[in-house]
């Protein structure tokens, strides 16, 4: 018996090669009908035999394309009888129709992927190659988008009318590229250019990509319009360019990423796990961290104090034609000066990159989002976890799905770090790409523009708008300026415990542990060493590391040695100088007798309970930094120098609620003192601070009887305490849950503050 079904799908479902899936499954089945984009999602009205109905059905669950995202399918009958006049007559795809309200969910880029890289280099191909190939199963989405539904017109490929060839294929339900929206070819699409200097005459084509290569073998910097903004390139087996370029950035130490060629190319470079390979090989293609080899042969100059290098696959055409066997390698970090967004349009990046660049390789395809790099890493071998440290380019805007709906519409600010910024609406919290952090006009402007863009893409008006509890954040300024019903300040630490409640569909309180660098305590203090009882609604400290005070107040986060001069006073006293220490010996006495009676007077000198700069004052004290130039470098250098065959570590004290340093740091002192190398004493201190988690926790189990534990925040970064962390915690009996889907750092805190505002709001009813 014939009938007709009304089926609505939603998920990520445009864009990826969806409707000529429904299309060719419908007429292999016998059915007729129509399928549409629309800005809900995918719109499909089919007639057939009950047998063929429900085989459809399945199939659209079982069997969709690679990079759809399935989230609903819902079937519901159609008013019956329909004139026959008035149905077609075989299967269509029609014509996208708008709605009253958008809620399709847009597709990250994606990597280009084998059909087309076999298309690229066979002579024979017309798309022979050609640097823009692509098809439904690859290339740029949400970089290129500017509304929706995801059609031609409404992204950035509208400038260009497709040739005949080209215009055959998009039409044709049985081809690759059957309504592959950046569909193009060399007569029709975008051009490659390169242009040494501003008032040179521009070369195209493939003269273009071939001097391109020249710049970067003969040791230039090449800036290369990628697919969310620009990156700056220079042979990475070159020390001579390594350094130039690093010279022209003003980049002196924070580490390079590289792009090698292939597999073949990072092994050789890296130690590379089965799960880290999965990672690299994926359709996203993110930066990902391995550990070197000894005997890789590469530049100190590109990651400096490093045992582990920034890694990633080619995932443009373009990355493909640029990479060859005599430059296999290549440093790719972002187009910009140290500390700026990265450069996305063409007049910008001229203008910002020309004294850096001997050359730019540019198209006149337009970005409409700039987007970063994505930076993964695989934690633990045995149990791997993929922890993101940046998450943009081939996730974002990707949102994750929640157990628990969002009552009201929100928007949720984010740090001033790292900024990233989420949408609530409906399941779905949209994080959105990495934006940076705010402390540079450039930055501010584009994170405006990035939430209007996502506010517009998936027609989300906020009534609630949450933030941070810090005053003086950007984010926190501009919420109190946007429109709402709301205001929810939220605590830092407990956003950061939150989202990782929301990434397991964690209900029941968690024992919280959040160690970052800083964050707005309920108390006025900055927090940063906390272990908490937590549910999604609120949060009780429960224990703290004891405050120290931080002299100059950024300052000190920029200079660690003054952290590690307050913890010696504190608990050594006015004689400290005087210890026979290397550390005491580089220390300014006359700048340090300032910032005693800044102390003193309590001037500029705020009290911080941080793990982070905990990690910064036993750095400086054992001679690995005294000044950073990067966020974190102390701490991240600390733990390179980790020897972990030392299973000694280093004690800290309870009393009460604070945890206490002073027998870590006088066994610090006497190692010191003994002549213990930097090595030894790293691996105590990150035991040390292990131990010290694992029994807090056990601590806590017996006074609450709760046996889940969520770790968070910026610290928790650090590969080697993570990993250990999770494997005692596992060992005690406990279920330790760690971010997985957000990074741990203040890229994830949005997604928290989303997730503690909503379950306010649910308890207010």
């Amino acid at each position: 018996m014939k009938g007709r079904r009304h089926i609505r799908v939603t998920g990520v479902v445009q864009g990826v090669g969806f409707r000529p899936f429904v299309y060719n499954l419908a007429t292999q089945i016998g059915l007729v009908g129509t399928v549409q984009n629309d800005a809900a999602g995918v719109l499909i009205e089919v007639e057939g035999e009950a047998g063929q109905l429900a085989l459809f059905e399945q199939a659209l669950k079982e069997n969709a394309p690679p990079l759809a995202v399935v989230e609903r399918v819902v079937v519901e009958p159609m008013p019956s009888p329909i004139p026959l006049d008035e149905w077609p007559a075989s299967f269509e795809i029609i014509a996208s129709q708008d709605c009253a309200e958008h809620t399709a969910l847009i597709a990250p880029d994606v990597a280009t992927c084998a059909d087309c890289l076999r298309e690229l280099h066979n002579p024979s191909n017309r798309r022979y190659r050609y640097p823009f190939i692509n098809c439904t199963n690859c290339g740029p989405r949400f970089t290129i988008i500017q509304g929706v539904p995801y059609d031609r017109p409404l992204t950035t490929m509208a400038g260009f009318t497709m040739c005949e060839a080209c215009q055959q294929e998009y039409d044709h339900p049985h081809d690759r590229r059957f309504h592959a929206q950046p569909n193009a070819c060399v007569v029709c699409g975008p051009t490659v250019a390169l242009q040494r200097a501003p008032c040179s005459e521009a070369v195209t084509g493939e003269d273009a990509i071939r001097q391109g290569q020249q710049v970067l073998k003969t040791g230039g910097v090449l800036a290369v319009k990628g697919l969310g903004g620009y990156h700056l390139a220079c042979d990475a087996q070159s020390e001579g360019a390594v350094r130039l370029l690093r010279q022209r950035k003003g980049r002196w130490e924070k580490p390079f990423a590289l792009m090698a060629r292939d597999l073949a190319t990072v092994e050789s470079v890296c130690e590379v796990s089965a799960a880290e390979r999965a990672v690299l090989l994926s359709a996203q293609r993110p930066i990902v961290l391995l550990s070197a080899r000894k005997d890789a042969g590469l530049s100190p100059a590109i990651a400096p104090h490093q045992r582990q290098l920034g890694i990633m696959l080619p995932y443009t055409p373009l990355h493909h034609l640029l990479l060859t066997e005599a430059c296999p390698l290549l440093v790719m970090t972002s187009g910009n000066a140290s500390d700026e967004p990265i450069a996305y349009e063409d007049e910008d990046a001229r203008a910002r990159l020309g004294n850096i660049a001997d050359a730019m390789l540019t198209s006149n395809r337009p970005i409409h989002m700039r987007c970063d790099d994505s930076v993964v890493r695989v934690v633990s071998r045995a149990n791997p976890q993929t922890q993101f440290l940046r998450r943009a380019r081939g996730y974002a805007p990707q949102p994750l799905r929640l157990d628990t709906p969002f009552v009201e519409p929100i928007l949720a600010m984010g740090g001033y770090l790292k900024n990233t910024f989420c949408l609530g609406k409906g399941q779905h919290a949209f994080l959105s790409h990495h934006i940076g952090d705010l402390d540079e006009v450039a930055t501010r402007l584009s994170y405006r523009e990035s939430i209007r863009h996502y506010q517009s893409l998936f027609d989300i008006e906020p009534t609630v708008i949450a933030h941070d509890f810090h005053p003086d954040y950007y984010s926190t300024q501009l919420a109190e300026e946007m429109p709402a019903c709301r205001y929810i300040p939220v605590q830092h630490h407990h956003a950061h415990i939150a989202s990782v409640m929301a990434e397991h569909d964690l209900h029941e309180p968690v024992i919280g542990v959040a160690f970052d660098g800083s964050g707005y305590g309920a108390d006025g203090t900055v927090w940063g060493g906390e272990f908490m009882i937590a549910d999604r609604a609120r949060t009780t400290r429960m224990m703290h590391l004891a405050h120290l005070p931080l002299l100059g107040g950024e300052q000190a986060v920029r200079q660690p040695w003054r952290v590690a001069a307050a913890w010696l006073q504190q608990h050594v006293g006015d004689g400290w100088l005087d210890l026979s220490l290397p550390f005491c010996q580089v220390i300014n006495q006359q700048q340090w007798t300032v910032l005693r009676q800044m102390e003193k007077r309590q001037i500029n000198s705020p009290l911080t309970s941080s793990m982070g700069r905990l990690f910064d004052a036993v750095a400086a004290l054992i001679g690995v930094r005294q000044t950073v130039s990067y966020e974190g470098q102390a701490a991240i250098e600390l733990e390179q120098l980790v020897d972990e065959a030392v299973t000694d570590r280093y004690a800290f004290a309870c009393h009460a609620s604070v945890i206490g340093t002073k027998p870590l740091l006088s066994a610090l002192l006497a190692d010191l003192q003994a002549g213990v190398g930097q090595s030894e004493m790293a691996g105590k201190f990150h035991n040390g601070v292990i131990e010290m988690i694992v029994e807090q926790c056990r601590s806590l189990r017996q006074q609450t009887h709760l046996n889940t534990v969520a770790l968070s925040g910026g610290v928790f970064q650090n590969h080697l305490l993570t990993q250990r962390a999770l494997q005692q915690l596992a060992e005690q009996g406990f279920s330790a849950y760690i971010n997985t889907c957000v990074p741990p750092n203040d890229g994830g805190l949005a997604l928290g503050q989303a997730i503690v505002a909503n379950a306010q709001l649910v308890e207010k009813g």
